[in-house]
């Protein structure tokens, strides 16, 4: 059974939009191309 006491103690709420995407555009993200990329200067 479901204890909702500790249940609420771990919720955390999720991001809005705008903080998604300032959250992701913080983050160095490397992807297939930049990976490409290094690859080709070496």
């Amino acid at each position: 059974m479901l204890n909702f006491e500790e249940e609420l103690k771990k919720f955390k709420p999720c991001l809005e939009v705008e903080d998604i995407e300032e959250a992701v555009y913080q983050e160095d993200l490397t992807d297939m191309t930049d990976l490409l990329k290094e690859l080709q200067k070496k």
